[in-house]
């Protein structure tokens, strides 16, 4: 089945849209609060649709990034027990959360800048950092440079790449994406 290609032929026609942009900043910013799909997935082909943008698309998800990250680091200050804390429990990430809490006190800055350049899911940090109450000019800085480096790294991986890249990725779409299928269902059985 060759649903990935087709998702992969969507995603790359809405790249080029004069709107993607505003939707990938969009994106990015609910990311870094509460969205579970990561920015990398329209910054890539965005990238991949205007080589000559690629800083300039860096940037902007680095900024809506970073944005996003103070209203979650906002939300998990002022409003977590009330409303937050529920809304994690019900949706199965109290442990988690409860592991973020433990690394926070261990490692502080480190843990959101990593957060920010890794898979890790950035948003579980900045709520956790305004919940623990982190010095917020440390959370700022280690956030913009934690997300500006992985998306800059994006950006540049995937302009250096260019059109070559785009053919292989175009060629090998299916069953990279069966493959990340696979994966995740395997993960979900093993970590239960």
């Amino acid at each position: 089945m060759r649903i990935f290609s087709a998702l992969y032929e969507w995603t790359m026609r809405w790249a080029e849209h004069k709107l993607a942009p505003k939707a990938l900043a969009v994106l990015t910013f609910a990311e870094s609060v509460f969205f579970p799909i990561p920015p990398d997935v329209l910054l890539a082909p965005m990238v991949l649709a205007k080589p000559k943008k690629a800083w300039s698309l860096a940037a902007l998800t680095t900024v809506s990034s970073v944005i996003g990250g103070i209203v979650g680091y906002v939300l998990g200050y002022l409003m977590f027990e009330p409303w937050i804390q529920p809304v994690i429990t019900e949706l199965g990430y109290q442990a988690r959360f409860d592991q973020v809490t433990d690394w926070f006190t261990r490692w502080g800055f480190w843990v959101v800048f990593l957060a920010g350049f890794t898979p890790i899911p950035y948003k579980l940090f900045t709520v956790s950092a305004g919940f623990l109450q982190m010095a917020f000019l440390p959370f700022l800085f280690a956030s913009a440079v934690g997300r500006g480096m992985r998306f800059f790294l994006v950006a540049g991986l995937i302009q250096w790449g260019g059109e070559k890249m785009e053919q292989k990725l175009r060629q090998w779409v299916d069953a990279l994406g069966w493959g990340v299928v696979i994966l995740a269902i395997l993960a979900y059985f093993l970590s239960r």
